[in-house]
């Protein structure tokens, strides 16, 4: 098996929504879009995003109504998250977990977007042992 690119894809009430604040705030581009749908990438190694409305036809009948409840979508920067959620902020963002440094070493800070989808930006640091 040979993987060429990542997609998740998310149910939302609210697909232009999260289309906005994923295209005004972390830098993704609509490429496709349809009533109920959007498709969403980055130029850089960032997963793909699929955006479908909640109760779409598109969707099997038992995934229809079903939200993106429970999931996290994590992106590993590879330097300057405090700088990453200082501009958020700054951009009226609302920062639901604050930085913080856990013990193994990851450090970590989370947002959510307008339809619940929880984003968080990870960056590995030397453990504290």
């Amino acid at each position: 098996m040979h993987i060429t690119a990542s997609t998740v894809s998310l149910t939302v009430d609210d697909v232009g929504a999260s289309r906005s604040f994923f295209t005004t705030h972390l830098g993704y581009e609509e490429r496709m879009a349809a009533d109920g749908f959007s498709s969403l990438g980055r130029p850089d190694a960032a997963a793909d995003i699929v955006l479908l409305r909640r109760g779409t036809e598109v969707l099997p009948t038992e995934q229809r109504d079903r939200h993106a409840g429970g999931l996290i979508l994590a992106f590993t920067l590879d330097s300057g998250i405090a700088r990453e959620e200082d501009r958020l902020r700054a951009a009226g963002v609302d920062i639901t977990l604050p930085l913080r440094e856990e013990p193994w070493g990851e450090r970590l800070f989370q947002i959510t977007d307008p339809n619940g989808v929880i984003v968080q930006f990870v960056e590995w640091a030397a453990p504290t042992t």
